[in-house]
């Protein structure tokens, strides 16, 4: 099995220098980048199965290197933000970011949220057996994960993907955001159920007609959401 291909992105040497000895401990091959405009060419140039990637960066910030990012590759990409404010969180998940964490971090905690986020990318290459789900104008590819609207395709970024396909094949079903936090991410992350809410109106930007009127995706107000069957 190949090793997993990380990129860590921060323009300080040494948070930088940690976490590539703790990965590479871990068997996997790391990049590192120091700038927004030398971590694009790194992405560019390489499929990663993640990018760590600074919100604060010399020549391009983090969130224009994720913005960028998301123009050519779903490849699941996690902000390190040092600042704490839940607006700069959510921004960027805004930006197409699939998770972020908060400095100081533990790197014990960064590994997981890692292994994470790769074991649910894994198990979405399994081709076997996966279904085409059709629903009104929509069709749901789930073995090429592409997403079509009548004709046009819906270019969807992998947690968005995850999301609906979740919901999707298990319509009617209501999913809490903390179900949805831990199937879809794949681990317990306590009290910030808004990464969710930020995810769901993404999507439902990209595939409703009129998302404040859903047809596919709704909110059952105070448990969840759900795929209209």
């Amino acid at each position: 099995m190949s090793k997993k291909k990380i990129l860590v992105v921060d323009d300080e040497k040494l948070i930088v220098k940690g976490i590539r000895f703790s990965l590479e401990q871990d068997d996997m091959e790391v990049d590192c980048a120091y700038d927004g405009e030398e971590a694009l060419e790194y992405a560019k140039n390489c499929e990663y199965d993640l990018v760590l990637l600074d919100v604060m960066l010399p020549k391009l910030d983090g969130f224009q290197v994720c913005q960028q990012i998301r123009e050519f590759s779903d490849m699941p990409v996690v902000m390190l933000t040092a600042k704490s404010e839940d607006m700069d969180k959510i921004l960027g998940l805004e930006y197409g970011a699939d998770d972020y964490i908060t400095k100081p971090f533990n790197i014990l905690e960064v590994k997981a949220r890692i292994k994470a986020i790769m074991r649910r990318t894994t198990k979405r290459e399994e081709p076997a057996g996966s279904p085409v789900i059709v629903k009104g104008a929509m069709r749901i590819d789930c073995e090429s994960r592409r997403v079509f609207i009548g004709e046009k395709e819906v270019n969807l970024t992998a947690k968005e993907f995850d999301v609906l396909e979740l919901l999707a094949m298990n319509p009617n079903k209501v999913y809490s955001r903390e179900n949805l936090l831990n199937l879809v991410w794949g681990y317990d992350y306590p009290g910030d159920a808004r990464t969710v809410d930020v995810h769901i109106r993404r999507l439902r930007e990209k595939i409703e007609k009129n998302p404040s009127e859903p047809k596919y995706v709704h909110t059952k107000w105070g448990v969840g959401y759900y795929f209209q069957g």
